[in-house]
């Protein structure tokens, strides 16, 4: 993929992650949503077991289960279908993807130069800290234009 689809893949999984940003701010209810909900519907666990066609025990379990985060997402599915809920999930990065790739790629080129600086000063051919800077700068762009595959590793 070149770099311009690179760029439109990246900046369209951004604008969906923006309506994210923020959410992990509105904390869950202590008991779960499945048990906020059932409740806030007066509905029993018997009542909700029955839509979900589990046993009352299960069900108190899949409600004990999201409490710890244990249960499974197709789980949670099934009980927000039978409360005629949406299931919302969304891996929500805490920073801009953007910035996450800069930081990787700066965190390479400052291991980079590390080891150039290092040989360099044992000849006695430091640089100054604004050709350092410079330097940093310069493949840290390297890195970003080329994403390398093993920019992860």
């Amino acid at each position: 993929m070149n770099k311009i689809f690179k760029n439109m893949a990246l900046d369209q999984v951004e604008i969906s992650l923006d309506r994210w940003r923020g959410v992990n701010e509105v904390p869950p209810p202590g008991r779960g949503w499945v048990q906020a909900i059932r409740s806030a519907l007066g509905m029993t666990l018997a009542q909700l077991a029955r839509r979900v066609g589990v046993a009352v025990p299960t069900l108190a379990k899949i409600e004990r289960g999201e409490q710890a985060g244990t249960v499974s997402l197709n789980t949670l599915k099934r009980v927000a279908q039978a409360l005629d809920c949406d299931l919302v999930y969304a891996l929500v990065p805490r920073k801009p993807l953007r910035q996450k790739l800069r930081d990787r790629a700066e965190e390479i080129a400052r291991r980079r130069l590390a080891r150039v600086s290092h040989s360099m000063s044992l000849e006695a051919q430091q640089v100054s800290g604004k050709a350092r800077d410079r330097q940093l700068e310069l493949l840290t762009r390297e890195i970003l234009e080329k994403r390398p595959r093993d920019l992860w590793d």
